[in-house]
């Protein structure tokens, strides 16, 4: 008797409709998962990846989608199989979330904020199974204990937004394996998730996966991060299947220039300055080489280094003896946490507790650590977007830390920021040249409207737009484009600092290499100052002349970026660099 496997898609073609023309997708694609098999689909944005999965569940709006051939075979025993592009709402209703769930990319947009986490797991529960509700609250509890969760009886009481994105994103897994399904679709589950919750999440899918023989759909745009993680790899390129194997034959001898591409445009694999390859390159030229990778010290080093807590190296650790043109000292970020019936504070959010170092002219200062260590407030800080606490700010050696509104807003011609969502720091009703154009408008009036366009049109050409994007609204552009967008506005009065917060986080990983390309090239264009942000640590070792670790508010450590990646001397260094997707396979053991 033929075993059918868990899912076997064939010949999908999937298209949409749009102003009475259908645009294709997924051009036939085919492959299986079989049960206990865990399978990544990679590419990246608008390569067809989660058109695909959420062709499975029938997910894709029914107005405008059109599956033009194929069939999506689903088989939960193994005996019988059933074709779920031809059933009914009423049937498929019956097999999402207790057959087949789903984990969505962002867990703040899938979960309902307007109800507990324990009450949209257990309603999961009540919905596909014959349980009190009593009953469905314990098996809540054991869900949380096992995808673990701290204190699981407190999360069950708490909304959404009270909880962290690695702790929300552990909540939609427990809805998702709490009917037990045969077959689990992750759809980018740790994209913009820091190092340290990424492997965490990863971690518990495996033990989950393992544990239960479900098969899991992996999705994601970042190849190296699945090398550890699944089985068998499908790498998709405008919506067709380029290649496919298992984990090993694909990272060892990958054959489409596509996927050579995507192993080879990750900044960890390049020393600081070396330009990075990026996805053109190879798709124009069959037989392009990246450049020589250079990789990072050995693994050894991380464990022959000290145990010290408190290994912070000295601000001035980098030999120059300019002056600083920043200089932060005891700076202090709190928060009140609670208070008294009459409002006096009783404790504190310590965001930045008591933190001191220099930027030196020039220097890329890299800031890393993990999600809620005040990376961000103490970047935000700077600019004097949040109020301190305590503690003095020194740009160019005057203190602005109690600046009243007119210094600042003098200030902002010579401090900008890069922010981690571009999308969301453009105003959707504005073209993007009449947004670059507005900071002109306020800091040089001086300037006459065709003077600050032809400006605005020469910035849009420093960051590889075209003129013709001008009068372009920002839906109309890729994540990536706006991401320049935003670099053209900070660089438009030409400031001698920027920070760049989370600034290429959430983007592809080509996409991410032209951007950071770009950064390089504008800095030794205009040479600014920059603090780069990021809880990426492959990122960081690229870009930084030196590095801080960031830990509850707290320097963990500081020093050059060699220094800090081959001698780290803090444990929650050593905890962030074993945390990088595949760091086992780049570092020698």
């Amino acid at each position: 008797m033929n075993v059918h496997p868990l899912l076997a898609v064939r010949n999908l073609q999937v298209a949409f409709e749009q102003q009475k023309e259908l645009r294709t997708a997924l051009h036939g694609i085919s492959f299986e998962i079989n049960r206990g098999e865990i399978v990544a689909i990679v590419g990246e944005s608008g390569s067809g990846k989660s058109v695909s999965s959420l062709s499975v569940l029938q997910l894709l709006p029914p107005k405008t989608t059109r599956y033009l051939s194929g069939e999506i075979q689903f088989s939960a025993d193994g005996q019988n199989s059933l074709n779920l592009l031809g059933l009914s709402e009423e049937k498929l209703r019956s097999i999402r979330g207790k057959d087949i769930s789903m984990i969505f990319q962002e867990p703040m947009s899938a979960l309902n904020p307007v109800f507990t986490c324990g009450n949209q797991v257990m309603e999961a529960i009540l919905e596909h199974s014959n349980c009190t509700r009593r009953e469905a609250r314990e098996k809540t509890i054991q869900l949380f204990q096992q995808v673990q969760l701290p204190d699981p009886e407190l999360v069950l009481k708490k909304y959404p937004h009270q909880l962290s994105g690695g702790q929300k994103q552990r909540v939609m897994i427990a809805m998702a394996i709490a009917c037990e399904p045969a077959l689990l679709i992750a759809d980018e589950p740790t994209t913009a998730l820091d190092v340290t919750v990424q492997k965490n999440i990863l971690e518990l899918l495996s033990r989950l996966q393992a544990e239960t023989k479900m098969g899991i759909l992996f999705i994601t745009h970042d190849l190296g991060l699945v090398r550890d993680f699944a089985h068998r790899v499908v790498v998709l390129y405008k919506g067709q299947i380029v290649e496919q194997g298992s984990c090993g034959e694909i990272f060892a001898r990958p054959r489409h220039p596509y996927t050579r591409a995507l192993l080879a445009c990750r900044p960890i694999l390049y020393s600081k300055g070396q330009s990075l390859p990026v996805v053109d390159d190879f798709l124009r030229d069959p037989g392009f080489r990246a450049p020589e990778f250079t990789p990072p010290a050995p693994a050894s080093l991380l464990h022959k280094a000290g145990n010290s807590e408190s290994g912070v190296g000295n601000s001035e650790g980098a030999t120059n003896n300019t002056s600083p043109l920043i200089q932060v000292r005891s700076l202090r970020v709190w928060y009140p946490r609670t208070r008294t019936l009459l409002g006096k504070v009783t404790s504190y959010t310590k965001a930045v507790d008591d933190i001191s170092f220099d930027i030196l002219p020039g220097e890329t200062l890299g800031i890393v650590g993990e999600s809620g260590c005040g990376k961000t407030t103490m970047g935000r800080a700077l600019l004097q977007l949040v109020p301190v606490t305590s503690g003095a700010i020194l740009f160019k050696g005057q203190d602005i830390s109690m600046a009243r509104k007119p210094e600042l807003r003098r200030l902002r011609k010579d401090m900008q920021l890069v922010f981690q969502d571009p999308y969301g720091s453009l105003n959707p009703r504005i073209s993007i040249g009449e947004a670059i154009r507005e900071t002109l408008q306020v800091h040089a009036p001086e300037l006459r409207a065709a003077q600050q366009k032809e400006k605005v049109i020469e910035l849009l050409e420093r960051v590889q737009l075209l003129p013709d994007h001008y009068h372009r609204y920002p839906h109309a552009f890729s994540g990536g484009q706006r991401q320049r967008i935003g670099i053209a506005r900070a660089l438009a009065l030409e400031p001698s600092f920027i920070v760049f917060d989370e600034s290429v986080s959430a983007l592809d990983v080509s996409v991410q290499a032209q951007v950071l390309n770009l950064i390089n090239d504008l800095k030794a264009r205009f040479g600014f100052t920059a603090l780069f942000i990021t809880h990426d640590l492959g990122v960081v070792r690229y870009i930084s002349d030196r590095i801080i670790v960031m830990n509850r508010g707290r320097i963990a450590e500081m020093g050059s970026t060699e220094q800090v990646f081959s001698q780290p001397q803090s444990p929650v260094t050593r905890h962030l660099l074993e945390a990088i997707p595949g760091s086992r396979n780049w570092l020698a053991e």
